[in-house]
C-alpha cells in the first residue's frame, strides 16, 4: 500500500464524521443546497491537499471547519455593509419592542411570544441580515452549538473577540428578529401578536 493511499484513507476516516456538521454549517452560511454542497466539496479538496499540514492527534473537526469557513469568506459575494451602528440597539431590544407593542402573555417575558411565533427559516432569515463577522460567529454558536473556544479556533480569533461578536450579534439579531416578525405578520408594531 502506498503512502498516498494510506494518507487518503486516514483523511477519509477523519472527514466522514464531520461531513454532516460541515454541510449544516455550509447551509447556514450559503442558504442554498447547491452552494452548500459546492462549499463542502471545495473545502474537502483543499483540506485533502493540505492534509500533510494537519497535526495528528489535534482537532480535525476544528481544522476542517476553519478551512470551510475561510473558503466561504473568500468566495462569497460582498452583499452586506461591514460596519453597522449598534449603539441604538438595547441589550433587551426584543423584550422592549414586545412590551411596547402591547403583547400579552407572560408579563415577565413578552419577547417569548415573538420567538415562539418564528419558524427556523425565519430565524435564519434574520441571521442573514447580520454583518458577516457577526453572522459567521452566530451561525456557529446558535445554530451549530459550537463553544466559544471552538469558534475561536475555527475563525482563528481570540475567545474575547468571539464573546464581543456574539454580544454585538445578539443585539443586532434581536432587532432583525423583530423586523422579520413584523414583516411576516407575527406581530404588529402596535397591537401585539397575531398568533
Amino acid at each position: 500500500m502506498s503512502v498516498a493511499t494510506t494518507s487518503q484513507e486516514e483523511f477519509m476516516k477523519l472527514l466522514e464524521p464531520v461531513l454532516g456538521l460541515a454541510y449544516r454549517v455550509a447551509m447556514n452560511y450559503t442558504r442554498s443546497k447547491e452552494d452548500a454542497m459546492d462549499l463542502v466539496q471545495d473545502a474537502s479538496v483543499l483540506a485533502f491537499k493540505s492534509f500533510h499540514t494537519f497535526q495528528g492527534g489535534s482537532n480535525f473537526k476544528a481544522w476542517f471547519m476553519r478551512i470551510l469557513t475561510n473558503r466561504y469568506l473568500k468566495t462569497r459575494a460582498r452583499k452586506r455593509p461591514e460596519s453597522v451602528a449598534i449603539e441604538d440597539v438595547s441589550d433587551v431590544y426584543l423584550f422592549q419592542k414586545s412590551r411596547e407593542s402591547g403583547m400579552h402573555g407572560n408579563p415577565d417575558d413578552p419577547a417569548r411570544l415573538v420567538l415562539d411565533g418564528l419558524q427556523l427559516d425565519q430565524v435564519q432569515q434574520a441571521m442573514e441580515t447580520l454583518p458577516e463577522e457577526y453572522r459567521t460567529t452566530a451561525v456557529l454558536y446558535f445554530l451549530n452549538d459550537f463553544s466559544y473556544e471552538q469558534i475561536a479556533e475555527v475563525l482563528e480569533i481570540p475567545v474575547g473577540t468571539v464573546r464581543s461578536r456574539l454580544h454585538r450579534g445578539r443585539k443586532l439579531l434581536q432587532k432583525a428578529l423583530w423586523d422579520v416578525a413584523v414583516a411576516n405578520g407575527i406581530v404588529t408594531e402596535k397591537g401585539g401578536s397575531h398568533a
